[in-house]
């Protein structure tokens, strides 16, 4: 059946000026060597990535309003398929070993060619031009260029739209992302240990991915790449971090750590601005955000516990990997059978209370050091001095959660440097000690704040600190409370816990006094925890200074 007519409107637009539409005269045509006749999607609005990505198998429409995608069999980060390209121009900065791991520019070539040959097989393609980093001093220009429409609209949503001006004017960017993850990489090829690549070439500025259509490795890619530029070239700190703003004193804090300990959900504050929730960077002229959206986890994601991500899930997001009712298509968050890693992408504007542009001319009053305790040791709160922040910071003591990647079921305790070494280039003394002169600089406070369990281990019965006491404790905080607060030291790893804060039960406050299972097993685990921080910190030990090795826990 031929469509019917054009409306008065529609023939008044000349389609063929639409950036949509353009395909000869799109400069990626010309990048790929495409076929003229290539359908590209060039920074599509978010209805048109719905009419695409509706078409492809699995994916539909919330009852929120959603666009619902699976990312396949890879429902999480494949941390050990990250590779970056060892050349000449920046491998005396790299970090080698199990994060970076080293691969030859011969098999770059191969896996470059082998995506971009993918890629010109595609009927359409779907390209993103914007930026990464709020402040325009420092944020790069960043081309996306893949195959599927939630690709696409995800990464619309996580990076920074430019205005109609300033995409006019874009021409070519700082640094490409080629997303192939339909196509598996060469396991034949040097290097490869599976279908799954994730290369980044610093001297060509370019990132490719193979094997894999989880759509977080292209916003941890492009992360990877300002933890590689900003120290470099700007001497400026990137940071695994979220943060928000107080609106009437102006006070910016800084909450670190890994997914699962709470960045997204602590930093999404009715009472507080939100600058960002997951990446930042640290400059001598304050904070900024580096992405233009949120990437929230889903997993009992409810209106009562979460409000303002909650209501988030609207037109324009991204649901990956979530469970809905095929009838209804109401999603159900506690349904756990795909991925406990369920997620939602959308733009920061969604959140009522963020801070448009996401940049703070202030610099951090309070330095939150998040971390999740699956065995129950460590207190709710803890205030730090500067050896303790530098200490804690390099450690980055959490429990890894089920689903973050590949193969995590159950929560893991683990150690990441600087809360966030998967994606670290450079040694993490250097991100380390960046912070260290930041914090004396400013006169900022700290403290260690534990989203995990109490009462006892995750393995023996115990639970979560509820998240109602973990924002009693941060409204503390921010009010200057735990400031004035009186202290005890906590054994072994002498810490400094306040005896009472508003709103939370005294007797949370200090794991020896609520562990279900008594003092001496208390005190057994306190010890076995303390032991695994001092074999971690061996690592470190040769370029830390005396007094940040004595701000560990006692042998």
């Amino acid at each position: 059946m031929a469509p019917p007519p054009p409306t008065a409107v529609e023939s008044a637009i000349n389609f063929a000026d639409h950036p949509i539409l353009k395909s000869v005269e799109d400069p990626v045509v010309e990048q790929l060597s495409l076929n003229p006749d290539t359908i590209i999607r060039h920074n599509a609005a978010p209805a048109t990535l719905y009419e695409d990505g509706l078409l492809e198998k699995g994916t539909t429409i919330s009852s929120t309003g959603a666009l619902m995608a699976y990312s396949g069999s890879k429902t999480g980060r494949s941390p050990k398929d990250k590779r970056i390209v060892d050349e000449e121009t920046s491998s005396q900065n790299i970090w080698w070993g199990p994060v970076n791991k080293q691969v030859d520019e011969l098999t770059w070539k191969i896996s470059r060619s082998r995506a971009l040959d993918y890629l010109r097989t595609r009927e359409k393609l779907f390209v993103v031009d914007a930026y990464a980093g709020w402040d325009p001093r420092y944020r790069i220009k960043v081309r996306i260029i893949c195959a599927r429409a939630y690709h696409a609209l995800f990464m619309t949503n996580m990076l920074i739209k430019p205005t109609d001006e300033e995409l006019k004017n874009f021409g070519e960017p700082d640094f490409t992302v080629y997303n192939a993850g339909q196509f598996p990489a060469n396991v034949h090829t040097k290097g490869m240990t599976s279908s799954t690549s994730v290369e980044i070439n610093f001297k060509d500025m370019e990132m490719v991915i193979l094997g894999t259509e989880y759509a977080g490795e292209m916003k941890k890619g492009i992360f990877t790449v300002m933890f590689y530029l900003m120290p470099i070239k700007h001497k400026v700190l990137t940071l695994h971090s979220s943060c928000n703003q107080g609106v009437e004193t102006g006070d910016v804090s800084l909450f670190f750590g890994l997914s699962g300990t709470g960045k997204t959900t602590l930093s999404a504050d009715p009472k507080r601005e939100l600058i960002g929730d997951d990446e930042h960077c640290w400059s001598d002229n304050g904070v900024f955000n580096i992405e233009g959206g949120c990437y929230a986890k889903c997993i009992n994601l409810s209106a009562e516990k979460e409000p303002e991500i909650f209501n988030a899930v609207k037109f324009g997001s991204v649901l990956e990997n979530v469970v809905y009712d095929p009838y209804t298509k109401v999603v159900d968050y506690d349904d756990s059978s795909i991925t406990e890693n369920t997620r939602c992408a959308y733009p920061i504007e969604y959140i009522p209370s963020a801070k448009i542009p996401c940049l703070a001319d202030t610099h951090p009053k309070n330095i939150i050091l998040l971390t999740c305790d699956a065995s129950g040791v460590l207190p709710p709160v803890s205030k730090l001095d500067n050896s303790q922040v530098m200490y804690h910071f390099i450690s980055g003591y959490t429990s890894k959660m089920a689903g973050t990647e590949v193969g995590v079921t159950e929560p893991q305790a683990v150690f990441s440097a600087c809360f966030g070494q998967p994606f670290l280039v450079l040694h993490p003394m250097k991100y380390a000690q960046q912070l260290s002169d930041k914090i004396s600089e400013h006169n900022s406070n700290a403290y260690l704040l534990n989203t995990g369990w109490v009462g006892a281990g995750f393995k023996d019965g115990g639970k979560r600190c509820p998240l109602k006491y973990t924002r009693a404790i941060l409204d503390a905080i921010h009010s200057g409370e735990l400031e004035n607060a009186e202290y005890e030291k906590f054994p072994v790893f002498n810490l400094n816990v306040p005896k009472a804060i508003s709103g939370v039960p005294s007797e949370l406050l200090n794991p020896a006094r609520s562990w279900v299972k008594g003092a001496d097993a208390f005190n057994t685990e306190v010890k076995s925890l303390a032991a695994k921080f001092n074999e971690n910190f061996k690592i470190y030990s040769d370029e830390a200074t005396a007094e940040v090795k004595a701000a560990g826990p006692d042998a």
